[in-house]
């Protein structure tokens, strides 16, 4: 990193105001006011913590007491706001973004999505040093590409304090659908408690959150449907395993607030249109551990676009976004009413909401809330073809790292994928991958083939397909093939792996701190990368710096993807053009999975 890239600023609070003012920082945007903004093509946009419209842009990041939920809170925002306001790019500028830490601890923004040079990517310890205190970092930026994106810290747990903000890049030419307006709709989730507590807690005790656990009257209920004898059988299992089969989130309502633009639920925060009018949303989820399932009711919602590359249009009733997705999604109200946009967390604990309404003060009714579902059999059916399932259907994503061997044998687990190997020791692992890497040798699937044990056409746990039209992955269509359709030239298989009990989380079983060195992509090769989940959680992989093709099925049009959310027990595969050099993050986006070992360094040369 050039020394020229870095001014180094005292943290008087005199010089402070000084370096703000010199910074632009008086702006409208800066004090959370919300300017107005026009596309190119006529089109109004408003985001509530204001916009800053490059290609130049000055951001300073500070620790501030805001209002969230109605109470005081303690946050890190970025030019005044929290989250961050709208960062608004051209396709084909060269962005110059000033970022100036005025906290006392050292900070960085990852620009998420965004194929740019390594040393901008903003990884502290990974291609760049982060940006001290008092320091002013520049970030040079060849903006090549459109679409929907956001920007976080890769450092410590400041995601989790609203160091987040959207990300917006104009098309250079006209995109493949129209449309009269935008809104951005970013969520995220809030707690009150110091994330490092909550780090504590996961590690302290699994479950900490978890404040749904079955009941007796969930008991007599099961009692009910698969008899006595069934029930204990399967509650006897969960009890041996020390795993609950309603562990579908880390962290949960019962700390976190979910906000949508940084609004809470009872704040009701208004997006208006004009019957009519096509209306195009941009759903971020900039959250640190939540997924949610997004609906309009009476509006039917046509996908377009998803972490940030068009896609053939997909009409839907609802769609899961994993965190660190990004959907664009286009509606068309067509009656002087208040619609609400619904995002749900995904164990049903709390929900985000705004309203899209002709007017404000006005809205629409909360649609009726889902209970939370419970881990089945599905996780692992993929792996358990041929197997008795009689009596087995609450099994999904079970931890066996307590069972002996010849227990597992007799269970017929043939691959034992999908489970939680935590237990084993690493040769054992490393043997299992080895046995299976001889199996593929013989012969890999085309580009573009769904891999076995992916489950593209389910939306996961607690989605049931018959109530309403929902996105799966398999609905993902480019418009256009990607120009390297090459065949892969190897295949590079990695298992998402973890210990739930101890809190632990590692690819093949070692945490980030326990590998040797990185993962080598050789420059321009092309090859598949296979993701196997051994645990019972789901996890959203992001590599940084490079397109993953999600082979979905689809040949050709394969969609292009910076995250993939990988299902437990699913396999998940995609192709990758290493055509970036120099070294990238690659990580669960769960915020505390990265921090607790799910977090590995990709070496292309």
């Amino acid at each position: 990193m050039s020394r020229s890239t870095i001014i180094r600023h005292p943290l008087s609070r005199r010089q402070v105001l000084k370096g703000s003012a010199a910074l632009g920082l008086g702006s409208a945007a800066a004090m959370g006011l919300s300017p107005a903004w026009a596309t190119p093509w006529g089109h109004s946009s408003v985001y509530s913590k204001g916009v800053e419209e490059g290609p130049e842009i000055a951001l300073a990041i500070r620790r501030e007491i805001l209002p969230i939920d109605g109470k005081t809170a303690s946050t890190f925002s970025i030019n005044g706001t929290s989250p961050g306001p709208l960062i608004r790019l051209k396709e084909g500028q060269d962005a110059v973004l000033r970022v100036t830490n005025l906290l006392d601890e050292p900070t960085s923004i990852h620009w998420h999505g965004l194929i740019l040079p390594p040393g901008m990517d903003g990884v502290p310890g990974v291609s760049f040093a982060g940006i001290a205190p008092g320091e002013t970092f520049t970030y040079r930026i060849p903006v090549r590409q459109n679409g929907t994106y956001w920007y976080h810290s890769h450092s410590g747990l400041q995601e989790q304090v609203g160091h987040v903000g959207p990300l917006i890049i104009d098309a250079a030419e006209r995109e493949p659908f129209r449309y009269d307006r935008e809104h951005v709709l970013l969520l995220t989730d809030w707690t009150f408690e110091d994330p490092m507590s909550v780090f504590r807690n996961l590690k302290t005790m699994e479950g900490y959150y978890n404040f749904q656990e079955r009941t007796i009257a969930d008991f007599f209920a099961d009692v009910r449907q698969n008899g006595l004898e069934q029930t204990a059988e399967m509650r006897g299992m969960w009890a041996k395993m020390r795993m609950s089969s309603r562990d579908i989130a880390d962290v949960t309502g019962s700390t976190y607030t979910y906000l949508l633009n940084g609004h809470s639920p009872e704040e009701n925060w208004t997006a208006l249109f004009k019957a009519g009018e096509r209306i195009r949303l941009r759903v971020i989820n900039g959250s640190a551990m939540s997924y949610f399932d997004v609906r309009i009711p009476g509006l039917k919602m046509t996908v377009v676009a998803a972490d940030g590359q068009p896609v053939q249009p997909v009409p839907v009733d609802e769609f899961r976004i994993g965190v660190a997705e990004t959907y664009d999604v286009l509606v068309s109200p067509e009656d002087d009413q208040a619609y609400t946009i619904f995002a749900e967390s995904m164990d049903r604990s709390g929900y985000a909401r705004a309203t899209l309404a002709p007017r404000e003060g006005m809205q629409a009714e909360i649609p009726e809330r889902r209970q939370i579902a419970d881990r089945g059999m599905e996780a692992m059916s993929v792996h358990m073809d041929g197997m008795d399932h009689s009596g087995m259907s609450n099994m999904e994503g079970m931890d066996h790292s307590n069972m002996s061997a010849s227990e597992m044998e007799a269970m017929g687990h043939g691959d034992m994928q999908g489970m939680d190997h935590s237990g084993m020791s690493d040769s054992e692992m490393q043997g299992m991958a080895s046995e299976r890497a001889k199996t593929r040798e013989n012969g890999m699937l085309a580009a573009g083939e769904a891999q076995p044990g992916s489950r593209y056409g389910q939306a996961g746990i607690g989605i049931n397909p018959d109530e309403r039209r929902v996105l799966v992955y398999r609905d993902l269509k480019a418009f256009t093939p990607w120009p390297d359709r090459r065949e892969p030239g190897r295949e590079l298989e990695l298992h998402l792996t973890g210990n739930m009990e101890r809190y632990i989380w590692s690819f093949d079983g070692k945490k980030f701190s326990e590998v040797s060195g990185p993962i080598h992509f050789e420059k321009d090769e092309r090859l598949r990368l296979i993701l196997v989940n051994d645990t019972m959680m789901e996890h959203p992989i992001h590599l940084h710096g490079m397109w993953m093709e999600l082979e979905n099925g689809q040949g050709e049009l394969i969609p292009r993807k910076h995250t993939l959310n990988v299902k437990p027990g699913e396999r998940v595969s995609a192709l990758i053009t290493a055509d970036a050099e120099g070294s990238w993050a690659f990580h669960c986006h769960l915020l505390y999975h990265m921090d607790a070992g799910m977090f590995r360094v990709v070496q292309v040369s």
